[in-house]
């Protein structure tokens, strides 16, 4: 066979006409290069791997252009085919497609990389460092012909970006079929996922980015918030129908989620301090609204906390210096905060996610590229002043949580043992509690509330407004606490000026809750009320992701660390015909410490529709629910229990006989003797 014959066997395909290299704007974030550990077969590999999606004719002009990208990047990006043009979710009539599914996928590719929300968008990442929409510009350019193709009657798979193909399916199929950086056991480390991703064999999808359903810091704050209210709730003895007035939440990072922190304390009434190292991160927050005063000067700052906590009235404060700074300026002036927490990108310390104390960040990204091995002594050192400051804090009465980005995990590898439980290992956790096992988990996660999210594709302000006022129809406030909090934040959703990017909504809401507003949006729909609507969720769910350091961190029955629920998860929404489903590896926490699912609906007012939602809907709920009773969440089993009796005849969920603690103790103290 020679590249003749191969292009001739293709309709889908690159064109063999060599695009113009693009202009890069200066005020655009760059991703800093990424660790290149590739000997000289390995780089050779990973230049034949990338010229494969482009045509022979173009292969000796795009050869020394990708290599030169590979060596001072870390990655081929494949730059010459990134759009030319603004890419940002369109309304779905805008662009081309056989099914409005194939189109409905294009507007949330599309978002993800708008500049207003993607973090680094000329390397394709969402947020989270490293969390990427897909490789490089050849698959962006090759999905979107894909897309266009596409057909009910055609699923679309998708592996780590790469489109391996449309096959012929049915229309209550998957449209859309995705996974990113699955690895074989013995290769899921760090170290090989990041040579197979050099490779272009792999990609980090982060939780929603590589399933396209991330929809800017909106998509985190509403669980920003809950957590928030519900520590002050649980810690400060803050009653249920009261905020965080006059209380102090001090944290760090405003990237892609952490954008979401300023926001979520206003909404909560309190104070914020946030720490971000990256300016323009600051400067994309505050242009947004998203932030309400910064500063440099660590002495203005905890002024105007105090003055405002004294006064019991809101402000979020962007501190533009080093978390570790501030902490330790707290300890020494005696500044008691109430709340703590940190949501820099722990996952990958190393690879930019965590500024050292002493290093702006200009020069965090000119060491990363020149001398990696002195960058990640200081981040080494720099996490055991973090530790040392936080735990000086709490020794005065702060409560810290980890916020799931794994910050204690990286104390741990940065050689401070004494963070583990035991001070040896991870295996019974950490001195500090996660947020999930001491907030989400129990209060909401266990009764299966969780980031219900959907995008009005018209791109309308009138849909969204319509869809904000039919989920709160659903909602009945007096059911639980928990649905009183969420009718009063769909109320007053657009009051608080939540869209970064496309028409996009999110709502923590329970099984039964999802199912309903999702059967009234289809039903609006179907009666012109609005046009299509794209549903799904943060993977940061209750049963879509399995991590001991996050989702599963309050499941106390040893299986914490199985992936059996999130790929249940997935092979459930495909096999009830959701439109999108994803699985990825490492989201939120790194490579090999989660796997989560997700997923991606597409309401176009249809009974097929109506059918997978009935189905669909309460399944992706209630398998993390029914995994949380069997582990013996005690508020999981009591909606275990409820949800039996309520759809006898339809589900049954196995719950566990619960044996008690006593029992258990004398047994084994019989046996012993």
């Amino acid at each position: 066979m020679n590249n003749l014959d191969i292009s001739n066997s293709m309709t889908i395909k690159l064109d063999d006409v060599l695009p113009e290299y693009p202009v890069f704007k200066e005020n655009v974030r760059r991703a800093p290069k990424r660790e290149l550990t590739l000997n000289e077969r390995e780089v050779k590999l990973a230049l034949k791997n990338a010229l494969r999606y482009v045509p022979e004719s173009l292969h000796e002009k795009l050869a020394p252009e990708f290599l030169e990208e590979l060596m001072t990047r870390g990655r081929i990006y494949g730059y010459r085919f990134m759009p030319k043009e603004r890419i940002y979710g369109k309304p779905i009539d805008e662009y081309k497609g056989n099914c409005v599914e194939g189109k409905a996928f294009q507007v949330m590719i599309d978002n993800n990389l708008d500049h207003e929300v993607a973090l680094y968008p000329y390397e394709l990442v969402t947020y989270g460092e490293t969390g990427q929409v897909c490789q490089n510009w050849m698959q962006y350019q090759l999905l979107k012909k894909y897309l266009e193709q596409l057909t009910d009657e055609q699923t679309l798979a998708v592996m780590s970006g790469h489109p391996l193909g449309l096959f012929k399916s049915h229309k209550m199929s998957p449209r859309v079929i995705v996974s990113n950086g699955l690895m074989i056991g013995m290769f899921d480390n760090p170290h090989d996922w990041a040579k197979a991703t050099a490779m272009g064999c792999s990609s980090y999808g982060q939780m929603t980015a590589g399933g396209w359903m991330y929809i800017g810091p909106q998509g985190i704050v509403h669980g920003t918030f809950n957590t928030l209210i519900n520590a002050g709730r649980k810690e400060l003895g803050i009653p249920s129908d009261k905020d965080l007035a006059g209380h102090l939440f001090v944290t760090s990072g405003l990237g892609g989620m952490s954008g979401a922190q300023p926001k979520a304390i206003e909404i909560a009434n309190g104070v914020g301090i946030i720490a971000e190292v990256d300016y323009s991160r600051i400067e994309t927050r505050l242009n947004q609204g998203w932030v309400s005063k910064v500063t440099d000067n660590l002495e203005e700052c905890f002024t105007a906390a105090q003055e405002y906590k004294d006064k019991k009235q809101t402000i979020s404060i962007a501190y533009h210096g080093n978390i570790v700074d501030l902490l330790e300026y707290a300890v020494n002036n005696n500044i008691h905060i109430d709340l703590l927490s940190d949501q820099t990108s722990c996952h990958v310390p190393y690879d930019g996610g965590y500024c050292p104390k002493g290093l702006t960040f200009e020069q965090r990204t000119q060491m990363l590229n020149t001398n990696k091995e002195e960058f990640v002594k200081l981040v080494d050192k720099s996490l055991a002043e973090h530790y040392r400051a936080v735990k000086a804090l709490v020794d005065k009465g702060t409560y810290f949580f980890d916020y799931g980005n794994a910050f204690m995990r990286a104390v741990f590898d940065a050689g401070i043992k004494e963070i583990a439980k035991n001070g040896v290992d991870t295996s019974e956790g950490f001195i500090f509690p996660s947020y999930v096992e001491d907030i989400m988990g129990p209060m909401l996660f266990d009764y299966g509330y969780g980031p219900f999210r959907w995008v009005c594709l018209s791109g309308k302000e009138e849909d969204l407004r319509k869809t904000d006022h039919a989920a709160m129809s659903v909602i009945n406030p007096d059911r639980r606490g928990q649905d009183r909090d969420n009718y009063i934040w769909i109320r007053d959703a657009e009051k608080n000026k939540l869209v970064v990017g496309t028409k996009a909504r999110i709502l923590y809401q329970d099984a039964l809750g999802r199912r309903d507003i999702a059967l009234k949006f289809n039903e609006m729909v179907r009666n012109k009320e609005i046009g299509p609507v794209m549903l799904g969720r943060d993977h940061h769910d209750t049963g879509g992701t399995d991590s001991p350091y996050r989702e599963t961190s309050n499941i106390y029955d040893g299986s914490n660390v199985t992936a059996d629920m999130a790929v249940h998860c997935y092979a459930g929404n495909a096999a009830r015909g959701m439109s999108l489903i994803a699985l990825h590896n490492g989201g939120g926490v790194g490579i090999s410490k989660s796997i989560n699912g997700g997923f991606g609906m597409v309401l176009d007012g249809s009974e097929r529709v109506d059918e997978i939602l009935k189905k669909a809907m309460t399944w992706d709920t209630m398998v993390g629910v029914s995994r949380r009773s069997w582990a013996r969440n005690e508020h999981s089993i009591e909606t275990t229990i409820e949800y039996n009796k309520t759809n006898k005849g339809d589900d049954h969920i196995t719950i566990p006989f619960v044996a008690s603690d006593e029992l258990i103790e004398k047994t084994f103290k019989n046996y012993m003797k």
